[in-house]
């Protein structure tokens, strides 16, 4: 890899395996629908796919974690055939699923598959929240009983959970969730309104102010210690822990997380030191093998098909102007939190079609627009 690229070490992709779904979630980034199956990468291309993450992890000195994502993953045909594959290159696999297609002869094959880890996702403690923002009822019933199917044979889990005004208020019910049913860590991702999430409305969608409220909160969970918590989407956390005094009381890794080199799950790793980290660590490979510096960030920098990841990820002119905080705009640039949170980049281009402008879900003034005033 090239010496200006070294710093930027490939820590995880996340791949849509598949457009198709067995769900349609009020808050997905998916805009296709299932009839665009079709063009999903062939068996053949994604195991070239993953040849080229496995070089570039031979290159860097460590092997990048490779998320099997979606649309929903179990759809697609092919999954344990490519998801073995990888594993023989040696790379750190997780999968990315909403749980409902999880059955016990699906978890034992996840168990034997060399998966380290699997996320669930539940966007609320109750059936009614849950099922109201997956839009289809039993989605709830049937994805903590997949859990259960995962849990009995011993697959490490996660939560993930997307925060709206319809479950916020359910927070803590939902950490409660998470530890009950044996889960090794948290993950709320806060919502960035592309693809379907569009359809929320401003009242539906949490304020800034609101948005700091939860921060808190949440930092205050993980200080528990008893389960991982970690927020994605939402770089501005790095900041509020550090005004709190929670940043030292931040969750560790669980010893029963799964592979050493994760630490949560398929949003990060024990490296992670940045906010917002779209095309800084983390890329995101589409169904038809477009690249992407996150799922929620619509801006193509190549495709696998034609390029290799490795000149994507050195070459790209957008990531390379994301990596660069002194280009950040409005408040972003001036903050002195930027090298820490830097401000979600996704959030900024869906307000404004500018990636590099000010988060608009902050309302932390920075001391230098204060003294300014």
């Amino acid at each position: 890899m090239k010496p200006d690229a070294d710093k930027q070490m490939l820590r995880l992709l996340f791949w849509e395996t598949t457009i198709k779904c067995n769900l349609s979630c009020a808050h997905c980034r998916r805009v296709e629908d299932d009839e665009q199956v079709i063009t999903d990468m062939s068996t053949e291309q994604s195991k070239a796919m993953i040849d080229q993450l496995a070089d570039v992890g031979r290159k860097q000195g460590f092997m990048p974690i490779l998320v099997f994502s979606g649309g929903e993953p179990l759809c697609r045909g092919d999954l344990f055939e490519v998801i073995e594959y990888a594993g023989r290159k040696g790379l750190i696999l997780a999968l990315a699923t909403n749980g409902t297609l999880i059955d016990e002869k699906v978890a034992k094959k996840v168990k034997q598959s060399g998966l380290q880890r699997v996320s669930i996702s539940l966007d609320g403690a109750t059936s009614e929240v849950h099922n109201k923002l997956r839009q289809q009822q039993g989605s709830f019933e049937a994805a903590t009983q997949g859990i259960n199917n995962l849990r009995d044979n011993e697959v490490p889990f996660q939560i993930n959970v997307t925060m709206t005004k319809y479950n916020a208020d359910q927070l803590e019910e939902i950490y409660e969730l998470a530890k009950s049913l044996g889960s090794v860590a948290l993950h709320i991702f806060m919502l960035v309104p592309v693809g379907c999430g569009r359809q929320f409305k401003e009242d539906d969608m949490l304020s800034a102010a609101e948005y700091e409220k939860m921060m808190l909160k949440i930092a205050d969970l993980d200080a528990q210690g008893q389960i991982q918590v970690k927020v994605t989407c939402g770089p501005h956390y790095e900041r509020v822990i550090r005004e709190s005094g929670l940043a030292e009381k931040r969750s560790k890794p669980m010893p029963r997380s799964g592979h050493p080199a994760m630490s949560g799950h398929p949003g990060g790793v024990a490296k992670t030191t940045k906010g917002c980290l779209a095309g800084l660590g983390v890329i995101f490979v589409g169904h038809q093998g477009d690249v992407f510096p996150c799922g929620y960030l619509p801006i193509n920098c190549g495709n696998v098909t034609t390029q290799t990841i490795e000149e994507i990820w050195c070459q790209s002119e957008d990531l390379a102007k994301m990596r660069d905080t002194g280009k950040l705009e409005g408040k972003c640039g001036v903050c002195g939190y930027k090298e820490v949170c830097g401000g979600c980049r996704a959030r900024a281009y869906a307000a404004t079609g500018n990636y590099m402008a000010e988060e608009p879900f902050c309302e932390y003034i920075p001391k230098k627009m204060k003294a300014e005033n």
